[in-house]
């Protein structure tokens, strides 16, 4: 995931008469990402009258436009502009935070849900946690737990319902370990704040919904907050925000509970610090890398 070469320019199509569609590359990477994201800040920081809206994803973007302000011609030769100056960037980095999410996996919320929907699913005898494990090759859930709370995860896009982050591991790509099938047909419930899992992409449902993903555990944080409630959500009713570094940590029950508990009397539970991440030096070394980078959380 992590060391896809880019193409030299990226592939512009219209979509109807209103989105302008920029392709940088058909794998998904966090070279891509990141130069979406570059193009989409850039082309923001320009208010260009006429631009709608800007929507960077794992490897494009897509810009809506008003077609009577701003001639479509005129969009793109600024795009384009904009992507080479991108594409010139020595040294891509990023500002952004570490948010640590506790999971209390194997709960018996996600279990329940597992079992009602069995029918829907590749594996009908077991759990998800004992069918990803199986699938990855693992030995045992424990190692399973282990891999998935041990490396961070990048959050590439948030979207799909209110508030639901996106996430791909940070590993090399010879590395990466997590890819895992939806249910075969979606369920119509999932417990709200489950760590799910579908494809390459971890997420973590912000409210109760239908959903096909492996679901893996539950967090007591809540990640969406329309009422702003939380001093955490202030600045917006969405936790998450794309470049945000997360990473998962197992918890018992207990501190569950607890945790669930405190969030909801507004105390200060969560846990997030910021960060500078510097796209080649992680390449260079991801496993190193990681290991500074995730040390942040415990200075």
């Amino acid at each position: 995931m992590t060391t896809t070469e880019l193409p030299a320019q990226a592939r512009y199509s219209w979509g109807a008469d209103e989105h302008l569609v920029v392709q940088i590359a058909e794998d998904m990477s966090l070279s891509a990402f990141f130069r979406a994201g570059a193009i989409s800040s850039r082309l923001a920081e320009r208010a260009i009258d006429g631009v709608l809206d800007i929507c960077p994803a794992n490897a494009s973007l897509l810009i809506r436009f008003d077609p009577e302000v701003l001639a479509p011609a005129d969009l793109e030769a600024a795009v384009r502009e904009i992507e080479a100056d991108v594409a010139r960037q020595e040294r891509p980095s990023i500002s952004t935070r570490i948010v640590e999410i506790p999971v209390w996996y194997d709960d018996p919320y996600t279990r329940e849900v597992g079992a009602k929907f069995r029918d829907r699913h590749q594996r009908p005898e077991g759990t998800d946690l004992e069918y990803g494990m199986v699938e990855l090759g693992l030995s045992s859930v424990d190692e399973f737990i282990e891999k998935h709370s041990s490396t961070p995860w990048m959050v590439s896009m948030v979207g799909f319902v209110a508030g639901l982050p996106f996430m791909f591991q940070m590993v090399d790509q010879a590395d990466y370990a997590f890819e895992l099938p939806k249910y075969l047909r979606p369920r119509t419930e999932t417990p709200k704040l489950t760590v799910g899992h579908g494809g390459c992409f971890a997420c973590i449902y912000s409210v109760k919904g239908a959903g096909g993903y492996q679901m893996f555990g539950v967090t007591p944080l809540p990640i969406f907050d329309p009422s702003q409630g939380h001093e955490v959500f202030a600045d917006s009713m969405v936790l998450f925000r794309p470049g945000d570094i997360v990473k998962f940590r197992p918890v018992d029950e207990a501190e569950y509970r607890e945790l669930e508990a405190a969030a909801e009397r507004g105390e200060d539970v969560y846990r997030i610090v910021p960060v500078d991440f510097e796209l080649d030096e992680f390449l260079a070394d991801p496993v190193a890398y990681n290991t500074n980078l995730l040390g942040a959380l415990h200075d």
